[in-house]
């Protein structure tokens, strides 16, 4: 073989060896997973708050004796009037005391008019000089305590007669029976609840106020309310009672709006609409802010593009959870809520929501 044939076969051998000796190429990396969030309004206690219709005033009825109960007259949603027996206890032992009662008006009666007739022989005896003064005192103080047993016989008597008329529990106005708490056959207790009145009258929504937004509302603040059956007709109120005191399961403050004279009914669903001071506010994780120096940086996710934008803020305030940004961001925007400060701009990520669902373009929740 000729050695310009040996060179060129030795140097095909050594280039196949060398591309054998090669690293392989690093392969692509997948785009990098981010969580991505909307800003929050930032004004506490603005937006929309689902509530019920009730009436303003609701009494608990109750009996004001303790027995069983034998008859129920009416449903939960009926309509009663003022008056109408709405249930009624077994009267077997109040009409015994009724009894007793005028049994002893009868005795007293009956000592009344001895002690009378006895004061009257007496004080002919009396002017007769047959009798002393003493004596004829001591008997007008036996008239006197017979006329007191008497009227105390009396007054029992009326007393066990109310109480045999309360085995009747009427309505007090009229209105709606809005919940019924006892049955038939059931022994209650004087004053335990057995209907809820919603009386005829102003109507109110009540809504729930969360722990959070509670400092943002006011007895006196206004407020429109929206019916489920006609979401588009505003009406307005007024938050009338705003309680002191947190539930102690839900941790909601209970709120009632008053709406003057709308005409709604009752047990109807309602929103109630809350307003915040003009001008674009909103809340970001204290996590998705970053930065250089001075100047406060978020990371818009573009769901479109898959990749990220830089975004200068205004931030003017912060505390150990939420950062308040009044500037550079709107509503709608997905923005990257942690580990900003490895990004960079135009970067391909993966945006995920907060349940853990792929963000894609035209996506809002």
């Amino acid at each position: 073989m000729k050695p310009k044939g040996i060179f060129l076969l030795a140097g095909a051998l050594l280039a196949v060896l060398l591309a054998g000796c090669e690293q392989p190429g690093e392969q692509a990396l997948p785009p990098r997973p981010v969580l991505v969030v909307h800003p929050q309004p930032a004004h506490e206690g603005s937006g929309i708050y689902p509530g019920e219709v009730l009436a303003r005033f609701q009494p608990e009825l109750a009996f004001r004796v303790s027995g069983k109960i034998i008859q129920r007259t009416v449903q939960t949603g009926q309509r009663v009037r003022a008056g109408e027996l709405l249930a009624e206890l077994d009267p077997a032992d109040l009409r015994l005391q009724v009894q007793a009662m005028q049994a002893q008006q009868v005795e007293a009666q009956a000592g009344l008019a001895l002690a009378r007739d006895e004061l009257q022989r007496y004080q002919t005896l009396y002017e007769r000089g047959l009798l002393s003064q003493s004596q004829l005192d001591s008997l007008r103080t036996t008239e006197k305590s017979a006329r007191a047993r008497l009227q105390q016989a009396e007054a029992a008597l009326a007393n066990a007669q109310n109480q045999l008329e309360y085995s009747h529990l009427r309505a007090p106005e009229d209105g709606v029976i809005a919940r019924v708490l006892a049955e038939a056959g059931q022994v209650v207790a004087a004053g335990q609840p057995v209907f809820v009145l919603a009386a005829d009258g102003p109507r109110e929504v009540e809504f729930s106020v969360p722990e959070q937004a509670y400092a943002a509302f006011s007895i006196g603040q206004p407020v429109e309310v929206t019916l489920l059956n006609q979401p588009d007709t505003r009406l307005p109120g007024m938050i009338r009672e705003l309680a002191q005191v947190a539930d102690p399961r839900s941790r909601t403050y209970s709120a009632r709006v008053s709406l003057a004279d709308a005409i709604v009914e009752l047990g109807q669903s309602a929103r109630v609409h809350v307003s915040g001071p003009a001008g674009p506010s909103w809340l970001l994780p204290l996590s998705a802010i970053d930065g250089e120096g001075e100047q406060a940086v978020v990371w818009r996710f573009l769901p479109e593009s898959g990749r990220v934008q830089r975004q200068q803020v205004r931030m003017t305030s912060f505390d150990e959870r939420f950062v308040r940004i009044d500037d550079g961001v709107q509503a709608g925007d997905w923005l990257v809520a942690a580990g900003v400060h490895l990004l960079q701009d135009g970067q391909q990520v993966r945006g995920l929501d907060a349940d853990n669902r792929a963000v894609a373009a035209g996506s809002e929740d």
